[in-house]
């Protein structure tokens, strides 16, 4: 088969075999006789974190298991399911995950190794739902581990890169089903944003600032997505202005210059949780895919030092830069979580699709930040080096030693993790 590439199309992977088992009895065959194995999610990620010299592995061709359990409000998933279809059935049982992505097209599996997240205050990762794990090991055995059996190593299984195992199954914490209304209101001053940072983004469930720095430091403006929890069903006004913004007339896409088809329910409109949290509907794609992206988590007590710094260099990123997005997320417990101990403040950036022009700037923008210990989204384009992310990570020994004792001869190792330090 010729060489598979990214959602984006910005990387070619560098193996040509894919395998697509059907059972768990074929996954763990493929397992136990391949040498050197990745697996693919839903090739939303826009680095080599996936790749591997050997040979790569799909789990689309799984049953696409869903397993409510009412009672304990949890739901085990297979490890291919998507935000989209899983969500679908939550809501239809009357049941919901807390957060989700900007996008629902992402796997639940590849998103939670990844540490992926949404936005809100009080709302961590979505791996920090994830209350059980079941592994398929290197010699093609099937390994579960739980929050509450392994307390001392399952914080280092769930954001994981890959790294451990193939996971084929999760399972979940649910909250009830609840629904939400989402209001953008436009030319929001960033130097509102800094005045009113912390009431800003507590005054709702969720709250999004997309900005493209242009202006200069006074003049920078840009769009709040604000998205709020009903308590009932019915939608609550939308105030006549936000920090110095005011309601979009029609929805908005967060570039611009795109169509706002792709995007959720806005202007006030009541709806599901599913139907709210995301930016972008599951029926569409989000954009073109001629993009890369960036993204860098700051400690949240830093943030608006960290956006000053940022925004400093908005000519520079003018030329490169089709939106940035201001989100908070709540500190956990995950070893490899870029918001591991601490809240934080997720500054992220879509580009044009310019590597060459994006990886000159990229070191620009990290040395604006360095004074906050940036943590890179393990799935998107940095340039830091392997010191200084490795750095960031005071459980990594922990870390190697769980990788050590799952997968003893590296068969889940590659170039990326060996390069940030999942080996001494």
């Amino acid at each position: 088969m010729e060489r598979l590439q990214n959602w984006a199309k910005n990387y070619t992977f560098s193996s040509s075999r894919l395998h697509r088992p059907e059972t768990l009895a074929e996954l763990r065959r493929v397992i136990a006789q391949s040498r050197n194995l990745r697996v693919l999610g839903s090739r939303h990620s826009f680095n080599g974190i996936a790749d591997c010299t050997g040979e790569l592995l799909s789990l689309e061709a799984l049953p696409e298991t869903v397993e409510l359990d009412q009672e304990r409000s949890r739901v085990t998933v297979g490890g291919g399911v998507t935000y989209a279809r899983l969500c679908r059935e939550l809501d239809a049982a009357g049941l919901a995950l807390p957060n989700l992505a900007s996008l629902p097209h992402l796997s639940v599996a590849g998103a939670c190794a990844t540490g992926t997240h949404g936005s809100g205050d009080r709302l961590a990762n979505l791996a920090t739902v994830v209350s059980a794990l079941e592994l398929v090991t290197a010699e093609g055995d099937v390994r579960t581990l739980t929050r509450e059996a392994d307390p001392d190593r399952f914080p280092g299984a769930v954001v994981s890169l890959g790294s451990l195992g193939v996971v084929y199954r999760l399972t979940l914490e649910l909250v009830p089903a609840f629904w939400m209304q989402q209001e953008v209101y436009e030319n929001v001053p960033l130097a509102e944003i800094e005045a009113g940072f912390d009431s800003l983004f507590s005054s709702a469930y969720s709250v999004s600032y997309f900005t493209t720095w242009q202006g200069g430091a006074a003049a920078i403006v840009g769009d709040c997505w604000v998205k709020r929890r009903l308590v009932e069903r019915e939608a609550l006004p939308v105030a006549g202005s936000c920090f110095g913004g005011v309601p979009a007339a029609a929805p908005r896409h967060p570039i611009a210059a795109l169509s706002a088809e792709c995007c959720t329910t806005q202007l006030g409109a009541a709806g599901p949780w599913h139907e709210r949290l995301p930016h972008f509907r599951p029926d569409h794609l989000p954009s073109s895919s001629a993009e890369l992206q960036s993204e860098y988590f700051v400690p949240r007590q830093q943030a608006v030092a960290a956006l000053r710094s940022v925004a400093a260099l908005g000519p520079a990123l003018g030329e490169l830069l089709q939106i940035s997005e201001v989100r908070t997320v709540a500190q956990d417990d995950l070893w490899l979580s870029p918001c591991y101990e601490r809240d934080s403040v997720g500054i992220h950036f879509t580009w044009k699709k310019d590597w060459p022009g994006v990886e000159r700037l990229l070191p620009r923008i990290e040395e604006q930040l360095e004074p906050f210990q940036p943590r890179p989204h393990w799935g998107k384009l940095f340039t830091l080096t392997a010191d200084r992310v490795r750095a960031c990570y005071r459980k990594l020994p922990e870390f190697r030693s769980l990788r050590d004792s799952l997968d003893p001869a590296g068969k889940f190792r590659n170039a990326f993790v060996d390069r940030y330090g999942m080996v001494a």
